[in-house]
């Protein structure tokens, strides 16, 4: 079964940038769609932003867009989460999962592979 990992959360201040890493050791997603998701403590889990096969289908929620870019190295099997002007409110672990379809989802129900998340705190 396929499994994520999530690398690059962390604690950093309001205003700042992260990078997230989403990687598949056994080279699985890629003619699949990638998307992260996040889950605050408290609130359920909610999408964040995908990205299709190719690279160049992209979606977003609306609390990240223009903030948020995800994108993908087809050679490394890594797919990205670039996290700029973060805020408090993105305070959550982020997850990535695969979807199973080559184009790009917001419903949670059609991915699969979830990591074990990374931790990102943005102080105010």
């Amino acid at each position: 079964q396929v499994q994520l990992a999530e690398s690059g959360g962390g604690l950093v201040q309001a205003g700042d940038s992260l990078r997230l890493s989403c990687t598949d050791s056994k080279r699985t997603f890629s003619n699949n769609a990638v998307g992260w998701f996040r889950q605050a403590p408290g609130k359920e889990r909610e999408f964040v932003g995908a990205v299709g096969w190719r690279g160049a289908d992209t979606l977003y929620a609306d609390a990240v867009k223009g903030r948020f870019t995800v994108s993908r190295d087809v050679a490394r099997s890594t797919v990205y989460l670039q996290m700029n002007s973060l805020k408090p409110e993105d305070t959550a672990v982020y997850y990535c999962a695969k979807s199973r379809y080559s184009t790009t989802s917001s419903s949670s129900s059609v991915y699969s592979g979830w990591g074990q998340g990374t931790q990102v705190t943005v102080s105010s």
